[in-house]
């Protein structure tokens, strides 16, 4: 059987790149093997589908740290604002949330991936599912064929490959295709979990102390080895039995891993700052104001709603403060170290949680071997890649899903037109 464009991978960026080819009239086939389309799609933004995020194309880009520039000719060509038009035209409204995310008005993932399939339908695409790949064969510097595990062979004049990195397995994404890239002579950058939880072996993780305890809009950093700031992140977090957790933790994970590969080590330092709205001094002069006010009152309850419970006394104890004692009986010594650990509780992470745990991979085809407008490979003719597969890597928030549609489309589009 003889096709113009073979798509390999149902994820956002396959089903994109398969609507796309066909509406350029191509004869398509689109391949996953798994036993659903869109499988990864059904479960993102928590089941609801964060589709795209509306924030300025440079913002995004900003949310793109892994390569999010190689992006910028893609984004002239199809943004996101065209993402949400996209979606409109398929009869699935949006609505904007906070940072700029969009969700379908419906709160349910699955009527996204519906439209999707019927758009497929519509335009005679072939679908194949629960149809594994052995390989992607090659002939005199261009696309041949796709060969599926049961032997039935499909030429092609193009194919994109879509079938995403290794994080979230389950979901069929189980890094197959960088072999069919290495074989075109493409580079595949060292890949490592991003947007991933990150593990510590510090006395009060192991203990279990603060597990479960969730801060709201903290200011977490990643420290280098001359204790400065790499990045930081002001969002939520949580702490778990294994370390921390939560948006603001999956945002620094990127810059901890960096950090260990680039200075070697084994741990790195991370600063929370618990009170990011105010300075240390004006804390400290704050919090002895209250003491002068009520000298007699225990300290826990006089700096009660300053912190979440568990946490204040946490920073208590760690600076050698009984809760229970009187303000009036607690040094200038001990409150001032106990508002610098507000300020800058210091602890060691030492590493993440596996690929497979985390939300996105980082690393995949080099973007240097992409043509930036078409998705194209440079070095294969009719090859071409879209998604995670690439290594391109965002927060979450609707920035990967963004960069995978975009990609996608862009990709099906111009596979088509090369078919010409």
């Amino acid at each position: 059987m003889r096709y113009d464009v073979i798509v390999i991978g149902g994820g956002p960026s396959g089903l994109m790149a398969a609507i796309g080819a066909a509406e350029q009239k191509a004869k398509v086939l689109l391949i996953d093997k798994g036993d659903k389309l869109g499988r990864k799609l059904a479960i993102s933004g928590g089941g609801r589908c964060n589709v795209t995020n509306r924030l300025p194309v440079d913002e995004i880009i900003k949310h793109i740290p892994g390569n999010g520039r190689f992006l910028y000719s893609a984004f002239s060509i199809f943004s996101n604002e065209d993402i949400i038009r996209f979606f409109e035209n398929l009869g699935i409204k949006l609505k904007e949330e906070d940072h700029g995310r969009m969700f379908p008005v419906t709160d349910k993932a699955q009527s996204v991936v519906d439209a999707l399939i019927s758009r497929l339908k519509e335009l005679k695409v072939d679908i194949k599912t629960n149809s594994p790949i052995k390989d992607v064969h090659y002939k005199n510097g261009r696309v041949k064929s796709v060969e599926l595990r049961t032997g039935d062979v499909y030429e092609a004049d193009a194919a994109v490959i879509a079938v995403g990195g290794k994080s979230v397995p389950h979901t069929g994404s189980t890094g197959d295709g960088y072999a069919w890239a290495e074989k075109a002579g493409h580079t595949i950058t060292e890949l490592f979990p991003t947007e991933v939880p990150l593990t510590s072996s510090e006395g009060f993780i192991k203990e279990k102390i603060l597990q479960g305890l969730s801060l709201r809009s903290v200011a977490l950093s990643v420290l280098n080895p001359k204790g400065k700031a790499l990045i930081t992140h002001r969002m939520d977090m949580i702490f778990t039995h294994f370390g921390i957790s939560g948006p603001a933790v999956l945002r620094c994970s990127q810059y901890a891993v960096k950090a260990m590969k680039k200075w070697n080590l084994k741990e790195v330092t991370m600063n929370l700052d618990a009170i990011p709205d105010i300075k240390e001094e004006p804390l400290f002069q704050d919090v002895s104001k209250k003491i002068k006010e009520d000298p007699k009152k225990s300290i826990k309850n006089l700096l009660k709603g300053m912190l979440p419970e568990r946490y204040l006394l946490f920073l208590l104890e760690q600076n050698g403060i009984d809760p229970s004692a009187q303000g009036a009986n607690i040094s200038n010594e001990k409150i001032r170290s106990f508002v610098k650990s507000c300020k800058s509780f210091q602890f060691k992470v030492n590493g993440t949680l596996p690929l497979d745990k985390a939300f996105v991979t980082g690393g995949g085809v080099s973007v240097k071997e992409i043509e930036p407008q078409t998705m194209a490979s440079k070095l294969m003719d009719g090859l071409f890649f879209c998604g995670e597969i690439l290594d391109i890597h965002g927060y979450t928030g609707g920035y990967n899903i963004t960069s995978a549609l975009v990609t996608g489309r862009l990709a099906g589009i111009n596979a088509a037109e090369s078919t010409v």
